[in-house]
C-alpha cells in the first residue's frame, strides 16, 4: 500500500526537534505506567475472589450474589461511557485536563472499595450494602481508569513512544494482577481453606469462630491494597506531566448520542472493539469462577491461592516477550497466536483427572495467553484512533471516547457473564458455605471454565479476521499524523515569529 504525499517534510525542518522534543524518559514510562496498577489489583481481587467471598464469608444466596456481580458491573459499564463523554468535555487546567478526575477520584475509590470487603453486623439489607458500596467503587473506579487509559494520547505524539510506554503499563498492570492476587489470596487464603470438620460444623461456636478469622483477613487484605490505591495515585501524578495539544484546531463540544455515533461509525474500531470482547470475555469468565473451579472441581482448596499466582506470575514474566514479538511479527499475528495458546489448555484442565503438577503446569500456560489478552487490546487502540484522526482530519479532542466506549463493552458483557454464571451456581444446587458441593456444581464449573471460554475466543479470532488495519496501513499512519504534525508545528512556528516581528 502506497501512503498518500499530501504533506512532505524536509530534512532540515523541526521533524527531529520534534520527536526528541516528545520522548519520553524511562522514568516518565514507569512512573506512566504504576498508574495502572490500582485498577488491576482491585479487578484481580475483585475478579477472582467477590463471589466466591459473597457465597461463602458474606454467606449469601447465590441469586442474590448473582444480582450484585451483574449489577454492579452493568452499572460499571453505563458509567464509562459517561465518564469519557464528561472527560472529553473538560477544560484544560494547570495540571492538564486527564489529572483532576484522577485525582478527586482515588480517596473515594479507597474507601468504597474497603466497604465492600466489610460484612455488617446486621442480616436483613445485606445485599443492599454490597450494592451500593459495588457500584459506587465501580464508579469512582472509572473516574480513575478512563482518564488514565485516555492519558496515553497526551504523553507524547510519538506513536513508537505511546507503544513502549503502553508495554510498560501492561509490565506494570500484569504485575498489579500479581499483586492483588498474591495480598488478597495470601492474606485470606489460609482462612478461607480452613473448613470446618463434622465436629466443628456441629459446634456453633467453631463455626462462628472461623467465618470471623475469613471476615478479619478480607478487611486486612483490602486494607493493604487500599494503601497500595494511594501510593499509586501519588507517583502517577507526580511523575507524569500531560501534555497539551498546541496548535491544533479545536473541535465543537458534541452530545452524548453525537460522540456515540462518532465512535460507533468508525469501521475498524468495531471491529477491533467485538473481537477483544469475546476474546477477553472468554479469559474474564475463566477468570470469575477460576478459584471455585480449583476448590470444588479439582479439590485443591488449600493450593487455590498459590495457583492463581502462577497465573499471574507466568503472565508478568511472558509480557515483554509479547512486546517482542508483536515488535517482530506484527500485532495480528501476535492477536491470533497469544489468544489460541490458551485453548489446549483449558481443554487438558478438564479433560484430565484432577492434579495437582497438571494443574500447576497449565496455570504456566495459560498465563501466558493472560499476557497477550492483557498487552494486546491497549496497544491496538491507539492504532484505531490514529486511523479516526487520519480520516478525521477536522474532529479533534474527542480520544476518550474511544476508550470508554470499548471498556464499557466489556465490563457490561463480564456482567452478563458473571451474572449468569453465578446463577447457574445456583440451579447446580450450590450450598452457600458449604465444604463441598454435589457433583452437578462440578460439572458447571467445568463447563464455565473450559467449553464456553473456548467458544468466545474462537469466535473473537473470526471476528477479528476482518479488521483492516495491519503493519503497512499502520506505518502509513504514523507517517500521514506526523507530517501532519510538523505543519502545524511549523505554522505555530511562523505565527509566533510574525507575531515578534509585528
Amino acid at each position: 500500500m502506497d501512503c498518500p504525499t499530501g504533506l512532505i517534510t524536509s530534512p532540515c525542518r523541526p521533524s527531529q526537534i520534534h520527536t526528541r522534543r516528545n520522548r519520553l524518559s524511562v522514568c516518565s514510562k514507569l512512573c506512566y505506567a504504576i498508574g495502572g496498577a490500582p485498577y488491576q489489583i482491585t479487578g484481580s481481587a475483585l475478579g477472582f475472589f467477590l463471589q466466591i467471598y459473597l457465597l461463602d464469608v458474606a454467606q449469601l444466596d447465590p441469586f442474590y450474589a448473582s444480582v450484585i456481580l451483574f449489577v454492579g458491573r452493568a452499572w460499571d459499564a453505563v458509567t464509562d461511557p459517561t465518564v469519557g463523554f464528561l472527560v472529553s468535555r473538560s477544560r484544560w487546567t494547570s495540571i492538564g485536563r486527564m489529572m483532576p478526575w484522577i485525582l478527586i477520584s482515588t480517596p473515594f475509590a479507597v474507601l468504597t472499595y474497603f466497604l465492600i470487603w466489610y460484612v455488617p453486623p446486621f442480616e436483613h439489607g445485606k445485599v443492599i450494602w454490597y450494592l451500593v458500596f459495588y457500584c459506587l467503587f465501580q464508579s469512582m473506579q472509572t473516574c480513575f481508569h478512563v482518564p488514565y487509559s485516555a492519558l496515553t494520547m497526551f504523553i507524547s505524539t510519538e506513536q513508537k513512544e505511546r507503544d513502549s510506554a503502553t508495554a510498560y503499563r501492561m509490565m506494570v498492570e500484569v504485575l498489579g494482577t500479581v499483586l492483588g492476587t498474591a495480598i488478597q489470596g495470601q492474606i485470606v487464603g489460609g482462612a478461607t481453606s480452613a473448613c470446618p470438620s463434622e465436629t466443628d460444623i456441629s459446634d456453633t461456636t467453631n463455626s462462628t469462630n472461623i467465618n470471623i478469622s475469613r471476615k478479619h483477613a478480607y478487611m486486612f487484605a483490602s486494607g493493604v491494597i487500599c494503601a497500595i490505591y494511594i501510593l499509586c495515585a501519588a507517583v502517577l501524578f507526580l511523575g507524569v506531566k500531560e501534555q497539551k495539544e498546541t496548535g491544533r484546531k479545536k473541535s465543537a463540544p458534541l452530545s452524548f448520542s453525537q460522540g456515540l455515533w462518532l465512535v460507533m461509525s468508525h469501521g475498524p474500531y468495531i471491529k477491533l472493539v467485538t473481537s477483544f470482547l469475546f476474546t477477553s470475555l472468554a479469559f474474564m469468565l475463566l477468570e470469575g469462577n477460576f478459584a471455585l473451579f480449583i476448590t470444588y472441581a479439582l479439590g485443591h482448596r488449600n493450593d487455590f491461592q498459590n495457583i492463581l499466582l502462577v497465573i499471574m506470575l507466568s503472565g508478568t514474566l511472558t509480557i515483554p516477550c509479547w512486546q517482542w514479538f508483536l515488535t517482530r511479527f506484527g500485532k495480528k499475528t501476535a492477536v491470533y497466536i497469544g489468544n489460541s495458546w490458551a485453548v489446549p489448555f483449558m481443554i487438558l484442565i478438564v479433560s484430565v483427572k484432577s492434579n495437582l503438577t497438571i494443574s500447576y503446569l497449565v496455570s504456566v500456560a495459560a498465563g501466558v495467553s493472560v499476557a497477550a489478552s492483557f498487552l494486546l487490546p491497549w496497544s491496538m487502540l491507539p492504532d484505531v484512533v490514529d486511523d479516526f484522526k487520519i480520516k478525521n482530519p477536522d474532529v479533534h479532542g474527542h480520544e476518550a471516547l474511544f476508550y470508554s466506549f470499548y471498556v464499557f463493552f466489556l465490563k457490561f458483557a463480564s456482567g452478563v457473564s458473571l451474572g449468569i454464571s453465578t446463577l447457574s451456581l445456583k440451579f447446580a444446587g450450590y450450598v452457600t458455605g458449604g465444604c463441598t458441593q454435589p457433583e452437578s456444581v462440578s460439572s458447571t464449573l467445568k463447563v464455565l471454565v473450559s467449553p464456553v471460554p473456548v467458544a468466545f475466543i474462537a469466535l473473537g479470532l473470526l471476528i477479528f479476521r476482518t479488521y483492516p488495519i495491519d503493519e503497512e496501513t499502520r506505518q502509513c499512519n504514523r507517517k500521514l499524523l506526523q507530517e501532519i504534525l510538523d505543519s502545524e508545528a511549523d505554522s505555530e512556528s511562523e505565527s509566533s515569529a510574525l507575531g515578534s516581528t509585528v
